[in-house]
């Protein structure tokens, strides 16, 4: 008698989870009520239009407005920090492949050096206040780059560190 109800039982729940179909997008709903006619538009995608994710104008918002970057490359900042980026970021970023969040390779070939430092230093303003910023978080699916509470100094020696990403 209990294999038999444990059966039911399977065999109920399965149906309940079954019965669940794919609803289907409706571009236009026509609803007819007596000689009256009504068409109504229902847009299923509201996403917002996608900015231009190549800038080198915008230096974001936060703490850093100038930024003149050397002609050569600090090795002893690089080596900083990848210790930093490795330490704090690589949770979410892998150098050359998207993951959580984008791959910083080549980064400094779509945003201003400020720009950077600022979403290293603020993410938060940042996503609120910056439409590439709000762009990259529905591009990657609502994941907000966390505050690691970095000084100026050390997103300084991360971006000297995304200048050798190649």
């Amino acid at each position: 008698m209990r294999s038999l109800t444990k059966i039911i039982f399977f065999f109920g729940i399965t149906l309940l989870l079954s019965c669940g179909g794919k609803e289907e997008k409706k571009e236009n709903e026509e609803v007819k009520l007596g000689n009256y006619e009504k068409k109504e538009v229902v847009n299923q995608d509201k996403k917002q239009p996608e900015v231009a994710l190549i800038d080198m104008s915008n230096k974001g918002i936060g703490p850093v407005k100038n930024l003149e970057l050397p002609n050569t490359i600090d090795q002893g900042m690089v080596t900083k920090g990848k210790m930093n980026f490795d330490a704090k970021c690589l949770a979410c970023h892998k150098t050359h492949k998207k993951f959580i969040g984008p791959a910083p390779v080549g980064i400094l070939d779509r945003r201003s050096p400020e720009w950077v430092m600022n979403m290293i230093l603020n993410p938060s303003e940042m996503v609120q206040k910056d439409p590439i910023a709000r762009q990259l978080l529905i591009d990657h699916n609502g994941s907000p780059m966390a505050d690691q509470g970095l000084t100026e100094e050390e997103a300084r020696q991360i971006l000297e560190y995304f200048r050798t990403l190649k």
